[in-house]
């Protein structure tokens, strides 16, 4: 499997976006996911949402990682959202999230979605690098911080 850090290309990042609900973040993962990855932006909304009827994907600290599998995707790809204004999540914490990373997968990518859920998740447990990706000044810079972590 490819380090974290080759989950997330440049065009999938988005700094200071708007979205009230979990809904329309997942409505935003769409659109980023059809403009960077060529999928269909409103079953990427749908698939996200029936994920997160599951359970809570806020995992705390004001983090969140939706995940989904997707037919048509060639390969584990995971989009960057950082809010303009934290929303509610029902996350384990109880704390909005203003920081959101969405993963999408093909269909049979079960143990390389594993281990990219788990990549991910290790490096937003990373107080450090969430400070810095809130700090981030614009999406080349949050791309960047990302690109360069290490877990």
């Amino acid at each position: 499997m490819a380090d974290a850090a080759d989950l997330l290309l440049p065009d999938a990042v988005r700094v200071g976006a708007s979205a009230a609900t979990k809904r329309a973040l997942f409505t935003q993962f769409g659109q980023v996911a059809r403009d960077a990855l060529g999928v269909d932006a409103e079953l990427v909304a749908e698939r996200l949402a029936a994920r997160e009827k599951l359970g809570s994907t806020g995992f705390g600290g004001g983090v969140a990682i939706p995940h989904a599998k997707l037919p048509g995707l060639g390969q584990v790809s995971g989009m960057l959202i950082r809010l303009a204004q934290p929303i509610e999540f029902k996350a384990v914490d109880d704390l909005p999230v203003d920081l959101a990373f969405a993963l999408l997968s093909p269909p049979d990518a079960g143990a390389a979605h594993l281990k990219a859920l788990a990549g991910v998740s290790r490096r937003l447990r990373d107080a450090r690098l969430v400070a810095n990706l809130r700090g981030a000044g614009s999406r080349d810079a949050l791309w960047a911080l990302w690109a360069e972590a290490r877990a």
